[in-house]
């Protein structure tokens, strides 16, 4: 009896090389600055995990990609390319970290043009969009964006702690409960972890794909909302470990610990209200089944 087999793609073929030696000659040092710089940071800490989930995701495609006729577009895909390498250019010169950062997005793109054309674009879509937060905030936005959450998280917080009974008081983004004085940092405003949170939930829609378009744009909506409630719980407990236990107590390890425990909690209640939402919005391949 004779059986045939199909025979498989390679997995890696070797006119990738050129374009794989030039990414890591352009992009290693990139990588190696941002660990000893902006990852280190609470703020910018989730900058290998998302670059993590965009090789992953691009892995993953690979057998797609090579299963594509190849169509490519040179003239995009030329000046695609064009344009990443002068935003690394520009941003490595001059140190812009946005540009720097920001120019994977059209290369990828360009070196995708070239080598199979806009089909393997759409394809990848969602890697290269997700790259997107990789890159860091325009300082401009983020000072601006930072003084207007502070004071509301200042406000609410101490709206509700004096409703149930403490002995607070606001002045500006200053919080004065019993004997100590705290002051909302930038850190706690929540931007970063709504930036964080975003990216998380995307990620986790992408993955789950339902086809109930109300239930996701529910949980989009739902995203900012609920990292910013997180982070107003997050105040509110440094705020009573402080008045309870003194103020060694909320600072060091417990003051990082509420971040990383808060975004963990958000990001476990939107899990759970996309759960209640699908007794409500059933996806068409559960019900077909």
């Amino acid at each position: 009896m004779h059986t045939s087999t199909t025979a498989q793609p390679p997995a890696f073929r070797l006119s990738w090389l050129p374009a794989l030696l030039g990414l890591l000659a352009l992009y290693l040092p990139t990588c190696h600055s941002l660990a000893h710089g902006l990852w280190s940071s609470e703020e910018q800490a989730h900058g290998p995990i998302v670059l993590a989930v965009v090789l992953w995701l691009l892995w993953q495609r690979r057998g797609q990609l090579l299963q594509l006729p190849a169509r490519p577009a040179p003239l995009a895909g030329s000046l695609a390319l064009l344009l990443g390498c002068l935003l690394y250019a520009i941003g490595r010169s001059q140190d812009i970290l946005i540009f720097e950062v920001g120019s994977q997005i059209p290369v990828l793109a360009g070196l995708l043009l070239l080598e199979w054309g806009w089909r393997a674009v759409r394809l990848c879509a969602f890697p290269l969009l997700f790259l997107i937060f990789m890159v860091p905030l325009p300082g401009a936005f983020v000072d601006a964006a930072t003084a207007s959450l502070k004071q509301h998280v200042s406000i609410i917080a101490e709206n509700v702690l004096y409703a149930v009974g403490y002995p607070i008081a606001r002045s500006g983004v200053t919080l004065t409960i019993g004997q100590y004085q705290l002051l909302v940092a930038d850190a706690c405003s929540g931007l970063h972890s709504m930036f964080s949170l975003s990216a998380m939930g995307l990620l986790y829609f992408y993955l789950i794909r339902h086809s109930s378009i109300a239930r996701n744009l529910i949980l989009i909506a739902a995203i900012l909302p609920m990292a910013f409630a997180a982070n107003i719980v997050r105040v509110m407990a440094l705020v009573l470990i402080t008045y309870h236990f003194g103020n060694d107590a909320a600072q060091g390890f417990i003051h990082s610990f509420a971040g990383i425990l808060l975004f963990i909690v958000a990001l476990l209640g939107l899990m759970a209200l996309d759960s209640l939402l699908g007794l409500v919005f059933k996806d068409k391949k559960a019900s077909q089944a």
